[in-house]
């Protein structure tokens, strides 16, 4: 409820003048998500076996996928994946990036007796979908608001979302498929 009010008082003040649903439904929006994300972080890190070794493969797997899939989108892109979205992307980047986000959990959870092979390589897949999904879902929101960045305190990377929007997704999605397993 603080939030609520807190998107009409930004209002109110705000030099912009989008009409008050789109401000106060886009503050909320935001609050939201990024709450669900991180909360689920801590779900991830507070399951009971092997807490510290998921969290890290989860937030790991997609830092890893997200650099392959930019590695592999410049040298080889040449199919885009959603061009009215992130013209960036590319189909080429998305599968170097899957074979990543696949490889992380295996090596990192199959190897400490945590998940058999079919579940790591489930986990994996499960995080090759979830974090494009979570980058392209924050890349449509920007396109919407007609920003390029969506903050400063990161100059050239932008903003901090853009560097923790594919991870807010993976991570809610990594948690459901571990209790689906039975870890959590």
């Amino acid at each position: 409820m603080g939030t609520l009010a807190l998107a009409f008082l930004l209002k109110g003040v705000a030099e912009t003048k989008p009409p008050t649903t789109v401000s106060v439904g886009t503050t909320i929006l935001g609050v939201g998500w990024i709450a669900i994300g991180l909360g689920h972080l801590i779900l991830l890190r507070d399951i009971p076996v092997h807490a510290q070794l998921a969290t890290l493969t989860v937030v790991l797997a997609v830092f890893a996928s997200d650099t392959a899939a930019y590695f592999t989108g410049r040298l080889f892109g040449r199919h885009k994946l959603a061009p009215a979205i992130s013209p960036g992307k590319t189909w080429e980047g998305f599968v170097g990036g899957t074979l990543v986000a696949i490889l992380v959990p295996f090596f990192a959870m199959y190897k400490q007796d945590f998940l058999t092979v079919w579940e790591s390589l489930v986990l994996g897949a499960v995080i090759a979908i979830a974090a494009p999904v979570g980058d392209l879902f924050e890349s449509g929101i920007k396109r919407d608001m007609q920003v390029k960045d969506t903050g400063t305190l990161l100059a050239g990377h932008g903003g901090m979302l853009d560097r923790i929007d594919a991870q807010l997704f993976a991570v809610v999605a990594s948690f459901y498929l571990l209790v689906a397993l039975g870890y959590a």
